[in-house]
């Protein structure tokens, strides 16, 4: 299940909306792929200390552009999952020190902005060791890489994996498939998707649409130029 909480910033200190120096003006138009890639890189400096001190990783950040302004995206997890609850505090905590950076700093967004927080939604590739803790009981389907030999001693080349995650750690995985349990290194593995299950239909993403933001400008049909 997806939470997402919204810290809607278009404004500078003091509900000022924020102004763009004639520096900057190609920002209005749309800023080149590399020019929100270094914007990515300073978000990140300012924002990824804040959510591990509120006790979250950051698992992934973008910049875009919506028509005319940007639209920052942080995604955020724990252990045991994060509620609605613990993703606006960390909207709060992450609006307040970009706030704080551009006043020291000078524009870190560049123009107004608007700021998503939300948890990882069950479509998030497991990529990372604790990706793969935090989903021990979900149905998983992954790419073993072949690299353990075949009942004729060759390699048995890569194969597509469906099983259930009965353990995880810092190491290895362990899945209980149809054809039985069987033991993977990270290293075996690309990256995993959790399958949603008809009878976990209410651990789906959006199942009742508690997570939809609130957002009633149409600029977020015109999202172009995104990076990860």
């Amino acid at each position: 299940m997806t939470q997402r909480g919204r810290a809607a910033r278009p404004t500078g200190p003091a509900g000022r909306s924020r102004r763009t120096d004639g520096s900057r003006g190609s920002d209005r138009a749309g800023a080149p792929r590399g020019d929100l890639a270094a914007r990515r890189a300073r978000l990140r400096e300012v924002i990824e200390p804040v959510v591990t001190r509120e006790g979250y990783d950051l698992e992934d950040l973008s910049v875009s552009r919506a028509g005319r302004r940007h639209v920052v995206r942080v995604i955020v997890d724990a252990d045991g999952g994060i509620n609605l609850d613990a993703v606006a505090d960390v909207s709060r905590a992450v609006s307040a020190a970009l706030d704080a950076a551009e006043e020291s700093g000078g524009d870190i967004v560049a123009g107004e902005y608007q700021l998503e927080v939300s948890s990882p939604g069950v479509d998030r590739p497991l990529t990372l060791p604790r990706h793969w803790r935090r989903n021990v009981g979900r149905l998983v389907r992954v790419t073993v890489r072949g690299a353990a030999p075949g009942r004729d001693g060759q390699p048995t080349g890569d194969r597509q994996v469906t099983g259930r995650v009965t353990a995880a750690d810092d190491e290895r995985v362990v899945l209980e498939a149809d054809s039985g349990r069987s033991e993977h290194r990270y290293a075996e593995l690309g990256p995993g998707r959790v399958q949603v299950e008809f009878s976990r239909l209410d651990e789906a993403d959006g199942f009742d649409g508690a997570g939809e933001d609130i957002d009633d400008d149409d600029d977020e049909d015109d999202v172009e130029d995104e990076e990860r």
